[in-house]
């Protein structure tokens, strides 16, 4: 794949300093990914990276291509990616049974159907829906991601989902981050899935955007508790949006762009909205 194309991957354009990332290798990245991961979940490092991507590609239960089947007006790519990301994280301990998969593309409107939830064992689309964003992360489309405490904002990356709890909205999901710097402090920040009356999409076509939660995917009230018991205990929810600076920087990330790469994905698509 070419500088260019890659560029593209991003959301960039060709001529950001980007040619000096490119330069590192799949091993590197994955070296990264290596210390990180295994800092969160005491795992030990494979030391190999043909060895590595060999055992992502064991644990693939459904292909990029069988969800890019089953949800048709998903962007490919960031499907490809979220999919990547978790095999990334699995080759570390964390999740390996996993069978459900939640990818939210941010890029989108709120009043559009943004997540989808797939079966991956059973290679069966679950849910497509509309979801709420943080009111810190903007208006009908948001455009900024935080994982600090207190911001109201949305955060990026892959999550792995915990145990439900009765909140003040009734059933909720602790979500727990896995990207260091980007989206780890969602335990603390209490940053988890829940229903809400303000996901109304009939409201928010009279508003112009979908009510906004403190940060959480908040999804309608009728369908929010089918889709805790879809994803609860151990499963993963992947949320995109063509951030430079998480792209760029955060590792478990990067081992799913090159898993993409290596598997001769064209990643033309992600962030070119």
């Amino acid at each position: 794949m070419s500088v260019r194309h890659r560029s593209r991957i991003l959301g960039l354009s060709r001529h950001l300093p980007f040619c000096r990332m490119m330069k590192n290798s799949i091993a590197v990245w994955l070296i990264a990914l290596t210390t990180a991961l295994s800092s969160l979940q005491g795992a030990a490092a494979e030391p190999h990276t043909a060895g590595m991507m060999a055992r992502v590609d064991t644990g693939t239960l459904t292909s990029a291509d069988t969800l890019t089947r089953l949800a048709p007006d998903a962007d490919p790519e960031v499907l490809a990616l979220g999919l990547a990301t978790m095999q990334c994280a699995q080759l570390h301990g964390v999740a390996e049974d996993a069978k459900r998969l939640a990818i939210i593309d941010y890029s989108r409107s709120s009043l559009t159907p943004r997540l989808w939830v797939f079966d991956l064992e059973r290679g069966t689309l679950l849910f497509h829906e509309v979801v709420a964003h943080g009111q810190g992360s903007g208006g009908n489309v948001p455009d900024r991601f935080s994982n600090e405490e207190g911001s109201h904002a949305s955060s990026l990356g892959l999550f792995v989902t915990r145990q439900t709890y009765e909140g003040k909205h009734g059933e909720s999901l602790r979500l727990d981050g896995l990207e260091p710097g980007f989206n780890d402090a969602a335990m603390s920040r209490a940053i988890v899935i829940h229903g809400a009356d303000y996901v109304n999409p009939a409201l928010g076509e009279r508003q112009g955007r979908l009510g906004r939660s403190w940060g959480c995917p908040a999804l309608r009230p009728g369908i929010a508790g089918d889709v805790i018991e879809s994803l609860k205990n151990g499963q993963f929810v992947f949320s995109y949006y063509p951030a430079r600076d998480w792209l760029t920087r955060s590792a478990l990330t990067q081992c799913g762009l090159a898993k993409v790469e290596q598997t001769g994905g064209d990643a033309r698509l992600l962030g070119s909205r």
